[in-house]
């Protein structure tokens, strides 16, 4: 809304800057072997520990959830044999966390792995920190008042809200990804009603299946 020329009134700027978002960092680590799993490589990850992520539970540790990157496509890692993970924290951008230096947040992502025995700290063969701010849109701050800047942007015929941060929705990726596609749609159809954007993925139960 702030990049927007005219200015949209100021009731609806007043609602999109008091929206609110959880911030994020993955911490990701090039690894010999996975202690977790029975020492699995890139080459047996596949078999011996079969996740693309899970959700760490232990107290004690910050650490959120881990992806497996192998096990989402072998393509992702350069050499075969080494394992690539990310350690994800969720967090708020200027928080302690997020100002740790890189050195430091990786040596701290490292001594967590090892003490919920996921690695061993030599087999770490190289790290990389990616902060990215407002990842998760948040269902508080000014969000009861959404419906104002939804009703705003849906009167301008060339202008589609789509995705987590445009629609300030936790959709999955295949949701986000959707709107897009929709919107794409009623652009080649000549189609301005926004609706049935906003009514992807509003149904009560949504799972995946294999």
């Amino acid at each position: 809304m702030g990049a927007m020329e005219p200015a949209p009134p100021a009731v609806v700027r007043e609602v999109s800057d008091g929206l609110i978002y959880r911030d994020f960092i993955t911490v990701g680590l090039l690894l010999t072997n996975l202690k977790l799993g029975g020492y699995a490589t890139g080459r047996d990850i596949g078999e011996k520990m079969s996740d693309n992520w899970i959700y760490v539970q232990e107290p004690g540790v910050m650490v959120g959830r881990l992806q497996f990157f192998n096990n989402w496509s072998p393509y992702l890692v350069a050499n075969p044999d080494h394992v690539w993970i990310g350690l994800e924290y969720f967090c708020d951008e200027g928080d302690d966390l997020w100002n740790f230096d890189d050195d430091a947040l990786t040596a701290f992502a490292i001594e967590e792995l090892r003490k919920i025995n996921v690695i061993e700290p030599d087999a770490v063969l190289d790290q990389v920190v990616i902060r990215i701010p407002k990842t998760y849109p948040a269902y508080f701050g000014s969000y009861d008042r959404f419906d104002e800047v939804r009703d705003f942007a849906d009167g301008l015929e060339n202008l589609f809200l789509l995705g987590r941060n445009g629609m300030h929705r936790y959709n999955n990726q295949d949701h986000s990804m959707l709107t897009a596609m929709v919107a794409v749609d009623n652009i080649v159809a000549g189609v301005t009603d926004k609706a049935n954007i906003w009514s992807v993925n509003t149904e009560a139960e949504y799972h995946e299946e294999k």
